[in-house]
């Protein structure tokens, strides 16, 4: 099993890289305001939303005016990428000092088969009470993936639930419009994050 991990969380980072490209073939610019992360205003995808929370609350992003929202497509039983990168959304949130009450944090899941309301209620406490993690009926992951050119594949494991999931590994930014700005790749880090987001609510 530590060898199966192992080995989904090189291609995780290798998903991250090459969805990474994908801005640039769009004819997305730099801005000029110099983010850490990649500039894709203007973006024809990763546009909009209309999930289910972990509280069963329908959310759009208009929910979310006014506030930065930072979108990670994971699964909760994830090993290591998609923690590491909660946590460094957590940390970017703790950063922005009292501007961090503007930063919304979702968790969108790649596994609705396994991740309950509850499981991820459980796992979003884990990083921070405030974010919240959404949902989609597993009919309609496929069109959302495709929407936000998100990359999922089911890995089977020893039994028909110990499977994994290789997915892409980075986070769209959302400016307080609700305007897809940014794709901050896997492993960016907190203080980038933390830095974009400043700019962002700045009216950058």
């Amino acid at each position: 099993m530590t060898h199966l991990f192992s080995r989904n969380r090189r291609q995780l980072v290798l998903g991250a890289g090459a969805i990474g490209v994908l801005p640039w073939l769009a004819g997305c610019g730099q801005s000029g305001q110099g983010f850490a992360g990649i500039d894709i205003t203007g973006a024809d995808y990763a546009t909009g939303f209309a999930l289910t929370d972990h509280n069963g609350q329908m959310r759009t992003l208009a929910d979310f005016r006014g506030k930065a929202v930072v979108i990670f497509f994971g699964f909760t039983q994830c090993p290591d990428v998609c923690p590491t990168s909660m946590s460094e959304m957590a940390q970017a949130r703790e950063l922005l000092g009292a501007d961090g009450e503007r930063l919304q944090g979702l968790f969108v899941s790649i596994d609705p088969e396994r991740d309950t309301p509850e499981i991820m209620k459980e796992y979003m406490a884990a990083f921070d009470p405030s974010f919240l993690a959404l949902y989609s009926a597993p009919g309609e992951l496929p069109e959302l993936a495709k929407r936000f050119r998100i990359y999922y594949k089911k890995v089977p494991g020893a039994t028909p639930t110990s499977y994994s999931m290789d997915h892409t590994a980075g986070s769209y930014v959302y400016d307080p419009q609700g305007r897809v700005r940014l794709y901050h790749r896997y492993g960016t880090g907190a203080q980038a994050l933390a830095d974009d987001i400043r700019k962002l609510l700045a009216g950058a």
